[in-house]
This record gives C-alpha cells, sequence and structure tokens, in this order.
C-alpha cells in the first residue's frame, strides 16, 4: 500500500480532519492509545499540551496508508503494516490514534503518533523515514502480491522503445502509433497509380496531399502534423515525382493547414458543447446514486453494530451466570472448577470478539464492492468527458493559432530537457547524502 506521512504540529486542526464526514462515506476512530483521553480531540490536546514542556513544534508523526484500488485489507492486515511501521521508525510504546476513512469505494487508514517521550520529555528522532516507508511499502506489496506501481519498482525496469525519438514524438502528440500511420500511408500509396487517386486515397484517411518545403511530397492530417510521404511510404523520390508530377502544382502546407482549420474548428466547438451536456447529465445521475448508497450503508451497519451490542450483552450475561456465587463459589475455588469456568469464559469472549470483526469486515468489504462498482463507472466518465474535451480543446487552440502552437511544443521540449537534467542531478546529490547518513 502506498504510505505518505509526515510530522507536524496543530493537533486541534488535525483531529477535526480525520473525524469530518463531509469529503468521506464513512469515519470511524478504531484506536485511541497511550492517552488519557480515549476520543480524539482530548487525545490530541493532551498531546499538543505535553509538547508545550519541549521545544519541538512539529510533535506529532502523521501517515495514511492507502491501500491499492480494488483491494480489500481487512483491519487486521493494517493493524500489521502499523506495527511494522512503528517496528521501523522507532515509534514503540508511543502514543497513538488509528483512523479508517472511506471514500469513493475505498477504505483506507490514517495513523497518528505523538512524537514525544513523556519519561525524557524529548521528540522522537525519525531519520529518513521516507526512505524507510518506501521499503515497508515494497515489502506489504510483495506480501500480499499487489501489482506494484512503478515508483517503487527497481528503477531499471524500463520498457524498450523501438522507433526513432523523432517518430516516436511526433506520434504521441496525435496519440497515435507510429507503425499505423507509416501504414496507413503506405497502403494508400500502393492502393493509387497517379495523385488524384492518391489525394482521394489520403483523404479517406485523415490526410491531405501538400508541398513540403523540403521533402517535397508531404501528408497533412487534420491536427496539422506533416509527414514525409517518401520515407514513410519507402518510396523513391523520382518514383513519386514520376507518378505524381511536379509539387509546384500543390497548394503549401500553410495553404493545406488553413483549409483544414476553417472546417475543424466550429465542428470541434460543437461538439465541446455536447461532451460538456452528457457530462452534466451524467454526474448528476452519479451524485443521486452514490447518496442512495451511502445512506444504505450506513443503516446496514448501524443496524449491525446494534444487533451485535444486543448479542453480546446477552453472551456476556450468560457466560457470568456460569460462575457461582456465595458458598457454592467458594467450593468451586476451592475445587479449581471455577478457573476452569472463567477460562472458558474468556476463551468465549475472544472468539465473539473475533467473530463480531469479521462479521463487521464482511459486511465493509461487500459495501466497498457495491461502491466501488459505482466509483469506477464515476472515474470512467469523468476520463472519458476530461480526455475528449482536452483533445478537443487542444485541437480548437491548434487550428487557431498553429504556429504558437509549435513554438510551444518546441519551448516544452527545451524546458523538459532542462528540467530533468536539474532533477536528475538534485537525485544523485540527495541518495548520495543519504547513503552517506546511514
Amino acid at each position: 500500500m502506498i504510505l505518505k506521512a509526515k510530522e507536524r504540529g496543530d493537533a486541534p486542526q488535525l483531529a477535526r480532519y480525520l473525524l469530518a464526514m463531509r469529503d468521506n462515506d464513512h469515519v470511524e476512530l478504531h484506536e485511541v492509545r497511550g492517552f488519557a483521553c480515549e476520543d480524539l480531540p482530548g487525545a490530541f490536546s493532551e498531546a499538543d499540551a505535553i509538547a508545550k514542556g519541549t521545544r519541538c513544534e512539529k510533535y506529532l508523526f502523521s501517515i495514511s496508508l492507502n491501500p491499492p484500488p480494488g483491494e480489500n485489507v481487512s483491519i487486521d492486515a493494517f493493524e500489521q503494516a502499523i506495527a511494522e511501521i512503528e517496528r521501523k521508525l522507532g515509534l514503540e510504546g508511543q502514543p497513538r490514534a488509528i483512523v479508517f476513512h472511506e471514500k469513493d469505494g475505498r477504505r483506507h487508514a490514517h495513523a497518528v503518533w505523538s512524537r514525544i517521550d513523556a519519561d525524557r520529555m524529548r521528540a522522537v528522532n525519525l531519520p529518513h523515514y521516507k526512505i524507510r516507508l518506501r521499503d515497508v511499502s515494497r515489502q506489504l506489496y510483495l506480501k500480499y502480491g499487489w501489482d506494484m506501481p512503478r515508483g517503487l519498482q527497481d528503477r531499471a525496469l524500463r520498457d524498450p522503445l523501438n522507433f526513432t525519438r523523432q517518430e516516436w514524438q511526433q506520434a504521441a502528440r496525435v496519440g497515435l502509433d507510429p507503425r499505423e500511420i507509416r501504414t496507413v500511408i503506405r497502403q494508400c500509396w500502393e492502393a493509387s497509380d497517379n495523385r488524384a487517386s492518391l489525394e482521394r486515397a489520403l483523404k479517406e484517411r485523415g490526410f491531405w496531399l501538400a508541398k513540403g518545403d523540403r521533402r517535397g511530397f508531404v501528408a497533412v492530417d487534420y491536427r496539422g502534423e506533416v509527414y514525409s510521404l517518401s520515407r514513410l511510404a519507402a518510396a523513391k523520390t523520382k518514383d513519386i515525382e514520376a507518378r505524381l508530377g511536379d509539387p509546384a502544382q500543390l497548394r503549401t502546407v500553410a495553404e493545406v493547414k488553413a483549409e483544414i482549420a476553417q472546417g475543424m474548428t466550429r465542428k470541434l466547438e460543437s461538439f465541446i458543447r455536447d461532451v460538456e451536456r452528457d457530462a452534466r447529465q451524467r454526474l448528476a445521475a452519479a451524485v443521486f446514486r452514490k447518496s442512495e448508497m451511502v445512506a444504505r450503508h450506513q443503516d446496514e451497519r448501524q443496524k449491525l453494530s446494534a444487533a451485535q451490542e444486543r448479542r453480546w450483552h446477552a453472551e456476556t450475561k450468560t457466560r457470568a451466570q456460569r460462575l457461582p456465587k456465595g458458598f457454592a463459589g467458594l467450593w468451586h475455588r476451592l475445587t479449581g472448577q471455577y478457573g476452569k469456568i472463567r477460562a472458558q469464559n474468556e476463551q468465549e469472549t475472544l472468539q465473539s470478539w473475533r467473530r463480531d470483526r469479521a462479521e463487521k469486515d464482511e459486511l465493509i468489504f461487500r459495501q466497498l464492492g457495491e461502491r466501488q462498482g459505482l466509483q469506477r463507472d464515476i472515474r470512467a466518465q469523468r476520463e472519458m468527458a476530461q480526455e475528449d474535451l482536452m483533445r478537443l480543446r487542444e485541437d480548437v487552440a491548434r487550428y487557431r493559432n498553429p504556429d504558437r502552437d509549435e513554438s510551444e511544443r518546441t519551448d516544452k521540449r527545451e524546458r523538459d530537457r532542462e528540467t530533468g537534467a536539474r532533477t536528475r542531478s538534485r537525485a544523485r546529490r540527495r541518495r548520495n547524502r543519504e547513503f552517506n547518513n546511514e
């Protein structure tokens, strides 16, 4: 699971955030340990008061534990992960609190420790905690067989690219595989015997024939990308000129782009309005389904909690009645029967506690599965709308100002190259410092 942590202060604000229902479907205070108060605001106020006796400003250590999407993680698994984090960071025995949040069909946990050692009135030092948490996160992914995110994998594990850099960058801008572009243009070339038939074939596939500045004949797609006909069709220049004639008779790339832009801009703007309208309608329906589902889930949990509470009281009463009182109780103590009955009661109490926790997990997992199904629909709808809008708006901007778009892409490539070099340099220096300090 992904572990995100930070050292921080302002305990009252953190308590309000952890208990807030505004952004969550369900919130549960699972555990408060090591504090005099049993409620979260009181416990965190206690941590704040103790920290005032020190010079430590970031006296809390807060961490969120986020399982992979679609994975149902039990309470015991969360507790084991938190215990391992405690061991790795040296926080064993420190006061802590655990809160569960559920949002959009996913359950995650927040664990918060007080860093103040009350006996020595000093803060527990947490050197290189991000590196140690990364190791814990890797072990959790390996332990449960989850698909590990790229950022946690070996940095040497990269997918090889089989294309030239220029071809890949150009294809990535238009969202097409370079093999598809090459195949389309080659098929159009092989299926034509003159310029008119080639123009028709290209037009059917979304390309226009034009005169290039230096490459003779070129193909221009509806997004304004320019492709060398001789290179992608794998044909010699003299063969192309023999079939198509003098390239000077064709329109220039700029003229072809202007024609494409004129017809496409209005159409794209109408597509944008359609996408936005449909997205609003789908979102409204999804919000209604979500509110109905959350209310139903809360009712189911309250009913289960009430039923478990009644059963627990009844079982406790039954176990208490097994223990005799008065002279009979004294006799049972002398004969050893009292200890056996008490041991039996303790064992049954533990089994009942485990049974209730399993029932709660089962209900939560079922509800999470239902909520995850709805969230997948919501996410798919949003991603589809966002992707459509992004592409359409980029296309409109490109058609309106093709020269500026090309200039911005060139500038962005330069900025990305410089930023990448600086990032790699900083990463090397940071790794060297971390290993030297270990």
